[in-house]
């Protein structure tokens, strides 16, 4: 149709009559007319042309606002409820392209959209519309502000989050769920949003709890760490044991991600700039101050001074100190006396061994209340008692149980393994949790499900048999304890043989996430959940060693061994990838320890393996020790060997390595290795990686001469001459000048010795039969070597020499010769790539 024509031709149109503003108003108003055409294609092909035509307008109206808001958006509107799904469809895409580039003022947004937004989600509303207009408006949430959402959408998303009626409605707002809590914050999530979550957690469609799987990470960076502990654990297990194999897979997938919302800087000692490098937080000077912070902390410079690091300075037994939050002021002073190397003893303990920190904890109180419930159900009756006679009164027994003589007792019993460091260093371990354990009650700073309430018919009237039923509660509590230490003790000495005993001992995330999360290698979750779920686990393991701190690598140290000897090449390769950052985080002694012999088996591994490595050979070799850090130069050579030949970028990939790598060896383990592997890179088949070798090798020239081996720079001068200068093959005498150029720019050398060395080298390439020698030949002096203050001075030999080289290239009979040897140096460096 003509119209559809017109329409197409707005943009042209406006370029040719928006100078006049009567013109520029017949043609807006033209515009107004056309999108109430009865053809749906008209107002389609309108529609698309709208978000160009407000760009155009942006750019080049001063009054821009007020045209686009009384002629534009109208128009984007009254087509989000267009009777045409193709126009309505093209008008939701347009209303999103406006929002991104921040053409819809904030009035228009509020005024205008949302109003129609909310008509469109209203329960009486067609259902077409209502599932397009939720969909449009989750999308439009992250580009609005906080207020706004909070105010005008976050009451009818909460509706929406519970319709019944529309499965879709429900799996949109279950699918967006995580934006919302982003934008609105902890507050608004935690009391308007979290019921709404749960609801979708439980939801009968499991389409809808997937979705709430893979958003859980976003909704618990929105929560606070009490909130995250106490609710969203029990809620995300709830969801890694759901009926429906793609919800649990889902949730294996965000398990990682959601333990990672648990790091606290101020615990770890690190964090994540926003470019993406790794920093240390020191210490704030208040626990208190950061104690609410996450990983994802928006402004941590206010509490702490940040700093690039290589790694963490550890202590003795290569962990870090432990963080003061993670032990209460009455227990801080008595582990520090005990030994300061050992690893911090947390609240929570595999296996069900719970610590005592106070007596008047709530905890300690639920347990108490528990019992008193339990032994009040029935006196008369219950399993214990039909079982057994009752538990004569230890109470003075226990009084008198203390920590030395548990000490005494763990070592009598393990006595015959102490020959083994492994049993010995867990030995370390458990004394300490010994010494921790003095207090007179127990309590539980960990996660548990809240307990219930006594019952008002349960509750006893008299006091004196209440507190009978206390005096028993405890008795029973410390006998169980006391069975717990001993059965602990009796798993390290039979375990110890067998040298898989691996005590974890973290408080930093709930004890079920980590068991759930060191399950992702067990092969029956391949079999039940997905086949690639320990690809996952590999992904994710940084963000799990980070959040859970160097103290506690012990329990992700035979988790990490076991993926690292995965048959399926791509979790490996998943985790040479990202060896170097998980050093950062484990500091130098147990990367030397634990992950060096893991690094050289990569290095041996296949070729997809091996590039991982390579990526970040650089990142991991600085981590390093000296001594240990010079036992790889023997190594790089092997680099130089892949499965397939073509695979060219794999050698690039070494020379960009080696680049870097320069600066961790001395000038003499440069020139003996890696000079010979520079030169073979020089001569490869493919011209990418010769070029990128060619800076390699001044690269090498510069670390000679900067740490004074004249003598070896000016071998390597030489060989460089016979290698490339004197080459048959002229893209090596090309390569020649290219050097000398570098040489030049970058300052490699004493200019006096370039001169004497290189620069006769350099001109008599200027007579080079071939045209794209005499090119970079003819840029060389030009741009570089004759601006150079030393070419300029008066009493310089080969100043005449080299002006009468250039003048010779401004004649020559190749137009390029004669342009690069003419060009003004001021108007700056033209790439001359298409030439070589």
């Amino acid at each position: 149709p003509s119209l559809q024509i017109v329409a197409r031709g707005l943009l042209d149109v406006l370029r040719e009559f928006s100078d006049n503003e009567n013109d520029f108003i017949s043609v807006m108003e033209t515009v107004a007319r056309m999108s109430e055409d009865g053809e749906p294609t008209v107002r389609a092909e309108l529609m698309e042309q709208i978000p160009n035509i407000a760009m155009f307008l942006h750019e080049s109206r001063p009054n821009f606002p007020a045209a686009f808001s009384r002629y534009l958006v109208p128009i984007v509107v009254r087509y989000l409820t267009d009777p045409n799904n193709q126009v309505r469809k093209t008008s939701q895409a347009a209303l999103l392209v406006l929002l991104e580039q921040g053409l819809i003022s904030k009035a228009d947004m509020e005024t205008k959209v949302c109003p129609v937004l909310l008509d469109l989600t209203e329960p009486s509303s067609d259902d077409d519309y209502k599932i397009e207009a939720v969909a449009i408006m989750c999308k439009v949430v992250t580009m609005l502000s906080k207020d706004t959402v909070e105010h005008l959408l976050l009451p009818r998303f909460c509706e929406l989050c519970s319709d019944a009626r529309l499965f879709q409605v429900r799996k949109v707002c279950a699918a967006n769920f995580g934006e919302f809590c982003s934008i609105v914050g902890q507050e608004a999530t935690e009391k308007l949003l979290m019921p709404k979550f749960f609801d979708l957690c439980s939801d009968s469609l499991w389409g809808i709890r997937k979705a709430c799987a893979e958003c859980f990470m976003m909704v618990s960076n929105s929560t606070s760490p009490e909130v995250r502990r106490s609710k969203l654990s029990p809620l995300f297990i709830s969801l890694i044991s759901d009926q429906s194999r793609w919800v649990r897979q889902a949730a294996f997938q965000s398990l990682g991600r959601f333990i990672s919302t648990f790091a606290n800087p101020s615990s770890t000692g690190l964090h994540f700039r926003e470019d993406g490098a790794l920093l240390e937080v020191p210490r704030c000077t208040s626990d208190s101050d950061c104690s609410q912070n996450s990983l994802n902390c928006s402004d941590i410079s206010s509490c702490h001074t940040e700093r690039t690091i290589t790694h963490t300075p550890p202590n003795q037994d290569g962990r870090a100190t432990p963080s003061p939050e993670h032990v209460s002021t009455a227990d801080s002073e008595e582990l520090h006396n005990f030994d300061n190397s050992h690893t911090l003893v947390p609240e929570e303990v595999h296996g069900g061994f719970t610590h005592t920190n106070s007596s008047d904890s709530p905890t300690a109180t639920n347990n108490a209340k528990n019992t008193k419930e339990a032994e009040q159900t029935d006196e008369n009756f219950n399993s214990f008692h039909y079982w057994r006679s009752p538990l004569p009164d230890i109470s003075g027994e226990l009084e008198m149980l203390s920590c030395q003589k548990m000490e005494e007792m763990v070592l009598d019993r393990l006595q015959p393994h102490m020959d083994d460091p492994d049993v010995q260093a867990q030995v370390q371990v458990l004394s300490a949790a010994l010494k921790a354990a003095q207090l007179d009650s127990p309590t539980d700073d960990s996660p548990t499900e809240p307990q219930p309430e006594l019952q008002p018919e349960l509750q006893t009237e008299n006091g004196a048999e209440s507190e009978s039923l206390e005096v028993q509660s405890e008795i029973e509590v410390q006998s169980t304890e006391e069975e717990q230490i001993h059965g602990l003790v009796t798993m390290l000495a039979c375990c110890s043989e067998c040298k898989r005993f691996n005590l974890c001992f973290q408080n930093v995330i709930p004890q079920q996430l980590l068991d759930q999360y060191l399950s992702m290698t067990d092969p029956a979750r391949a079999q039940t959940v997905d086949t690639e779920i320990a690809k996952h686990c590999a992904f994710s393991l940084p963000g799990v060693a980070l959040t859970l701190g160097r103290q506690n690598w012990h329990c992700l140290k035979d988790t990490y061994e076991t993926l690292a000897t995965d048959v399926q090449w791509k979790v490996r390769r998943t985790l040479a990838f990202s060896i170097h950052e998980l050093a950062v985080i484990l500091g130098d002694q147990l990367t030397a320890a634990d992950l060096v012999p893991i690094f050289n088996g990569f290095l041996k591994d296949l070729d997809e393996v091996r590039i991982g490595v390579l990526k970040h050979l650089y990142d991991f070799l600085k981590l390093l020790h000296a001594d240990k850090r010079r036992e790889y130069l023997y190594q790089l050579q092997e680099f130089m060997v892949t499965d397939n030949s073509r695979n060219w970028r794999f050698r690039y990939e070494l020379a960009e390595q080696l680049i870097l790598i320069i600066e961790l060896y001395s000038h003499y383990d440069v020139y003996d290795y890696l000079r010979e592997i520079a030169l073979t890179l020089c001569s490869d088949k493919v011209s990418e990686v010769r070029w990128i070798s060619y800076k390699l090798v001044v690269e090498i020239l510069q670390k000679l001469y900067a740490c004074g081996a004249d003598d070896l720079g000016l071998n390597f001068i030489n060989e460089l001459t016979v290698r490339f200068c004197h080459c048959p093959k002229w893209v090596g005498r090309q390569a020649f000048a290219f050097i000398c150029q570098a040489v030049v720019e970058e300052d490699c050398m004493p200019m006096e010795q370039f001169s004497q060395h290189l620069l006769p080298s350099l001109l008599s390439l200027s007579s080079d039969p071939v045209a794209n020698v005499r090119v970079l030949v003819a840029k060389a002096l030009r741009q570089s070597v004759m601006e150079k203050a030393y070419f300029k001075e008066p009493g310089c030999a080969c100043a005449d020499e080299l002006e009468e080289t250039v003048m010779a290239l401004q004649s020559d009979k190749d137009r390029d010769v004669r342009f690069f040897a003419s060009l003004d140096p001021n108007k700056g460096l033209i790439d001359t790539t298409p030439l070589i």
